[in-house]
């Protein structure tokens, strides 16, 4: 494998070497090996590289660098910062085939996945470079105050430095949604990638250098929780946006807590796809398969609680199956392949471990898929459905984040109404039914950030992202996504002056 960011030998393997952090355009390796942790390729299980931890010094480093770069980057015009994220969106299409070859590479994801992913990268940086031509995203604007003597004016300015916290479900893709929108408000950032896919976010951030982002504008850390942690805590952060389990993002926002930093944290989901009795039925299991077991489940967005109505759920199961039996469970380099495999072995143990805890509390395996041959060195996992669990078992209420989808039926709208927002959780909802006015009253008291309509989870960035409940606090993308590094701004001066 071939990596482009500059690396160093592996003094205990003739492997790759990434650097404990990128400050300010350049990159710097750990002292010793004692902290460093392999990167694995998730469909053969073999060690593929090395990845540097960041140390304390190091991210202080990192933190200050792009402090020193803020004011200058603050100042840059918007239409600048426009034409050079509208050229990192060019850079990524023109490496598509290198960005795609990395993800398969060490997430196991297939082709076609691998191919989305990208094309959202590209997508989410043309999306922002547009929105700083935009004047109403920029502009200051007057405000009608109840007094003649006095003119009231609103405007935005960026937050300052953004600390982004990025998952390993959808590398680059999720730093994109951060990267992108803090650039374009003017703020300077310090990415902590996932440890398990960093390949990824370097690649994208050689891509960043490459386009014309100022050195100190995007800076890189890596490393696991600690240094995630020592990143939240450190006084010169403004801003954390992180993306992960609800249970680290409420160890973030305990740490923003004393410097009242501001927060945006996108974490789990437990969301419900509802087949109505009218539903187009062989519609409604394509989007079952795909929203239980794209990238093997591994998304927050999983809609693994399948609710159908009582009068298809037979012939529902019976499709269901076939279409879980014939997901083809492979290596990316199977040309086939639909669902890869999990992101680590301590992954899948987690997984199965539930799994286990699910059945043993009540909960019965209606059927499971299966492994596709010579793929039995990588981190796979065989899906499993589950049939009629009761509502209280770990399975039905606890996000699982593998490829284990639960199916109950329900006799009246009101009931998969109450049964879908009966979760902790709030991010999506599907909904499958070919009437408008039931459509309509699902997508008002479902409890979900984004409910989707007789469609596949279709993600634009124009459209925000974020959830109700324990899925998190703030939105990403859309006007939302900048408006989450900016603050808000009021003047009132005395008339004619």
């Amino acid at each position: 494998m071939k990596f482009d960011s500059p690396l160093r030998s592996s003094t205990t393997a003739d492997l790759p070497v990434l650097p404990a952090a990128r400050i300010a355009g350049r990159d710097v390796h750990a002292c010793d090996a004692a902290g460093r942790s392999a990167i694995c390729n998730a469909a053969t299980g073999a060690t593929i590289a090395w990845q540097d931890t960041a140390s304390a010094a190091q991210i202080d480093e990192a933190v200050r660098a792009a402090r020193a770069s803020f004011e200058a980057w603050r100042a840059t015009a918007a239409a600048l910062r426009s034409a050079i994220l509208h050229k990192v969106a060019e850079c990524v299409e023109a490496q598509r085939a290198r960005l795609v070859d990395v993800q398969m590479h060490v997430s196991g994801k297939p082709r076609a996945e691998a191919e989305t992913d990208v094309s959202d990268v590209a997508a989410t940086f043309t999306y922002y470079a547009d929105l700083c031509n935009e004047a109403a995203a920029f502009s200051t604007e007057a405000v009608v105050v109840p007094d003649a003597s006095v003119a009231a004016e609103r405007f935005y300015d960026p937050v300052g430095v953004a600390a982004l916290i990025v998952p390993w479900n959808f590398p680059m893709v999720t730093s994109a949604w951060k990267i992108a929108p803090a650039l374009a408000a003017g703020c300077t950032v310090v990415l902590k990638p996932s440890e398990l896919t960093s390949p990824a976010e370097h690649a994208l951030v050689d891509l960043l250098a490459q386009a014309g982002v100022p050195n100190g504008v995007v800076n890189v850390v890596n490393g696991g929780a600690e240094v995630g942690a020592r990143l939240t805590t450190h006084p010169l952060v403004d801003k954390i946006s992180f993306t992960g389990s609800t249970a680290a993002g409420r160890h973030v926002m305990r740490a923003a807590a004393d410097d009242m930093k501001r927060l945006t944290l996108e974490l789990g989901g437990k969301s419900a796809l509802i087949v109505r009795e009218d539903a187009d039925f062989d519609l409604a299991v394509s989007l079952a398969v795909g929203g239980a077991f794209t990238n093997a489940g591994q998304m927050c967005s999983a809609t693994s609680r399948i609710l159908v109505h009582d009068r298809l759920y037979r012939k529902f199961m019976a499709a269901f199956e076939t279409a879980v039996r014939a997901l083809v469970v492979a290596s990316p380099q199977t040309s086939n392949a639909t669902m890869g495999p999990l992101i680590s072995r301590a992954h899948r143990m987690r997984v199965q471990a539930l799994v286990e805890r699910g059945l043993e509390t009540g909960a019965r395996v209606a059927f499971h898929g299966q492994i596709a041959a010579r793929a039995d060195d990588g981190f796979f996992m065989a899906p499993v459905v589950v049939a009629e669990p009761a509502v209280d078992n770990p399975l039905w209420t606890d996000e699982v984040f593998g490829p284990v989808a639960c199916v109950k039926s329900f006799r009246s709208d009101a009931d998969a109404i109450a049964l879908a927002n009966d979760t902790r959780y709030g991010l999506v909802a599907t909904v499958v039914t070919q009437c408008e006015e039931m459509a309509r009253r699902y997508r008002q008291q479902l409890r979900a950030g984004l409910v989707w309509h007789n469609t596949p989870q279709f993600i634009f960035a124009q459209v925000s992202w974020g959830g109700f409940g324990l899925s998190g606090i703030g939105r990403e993308l859309g006007l939302a996504g900048l408006r989450s590094y900016q603050e808000l701004r009021h003047t009132i001066t005395l008339a004619g002056c």
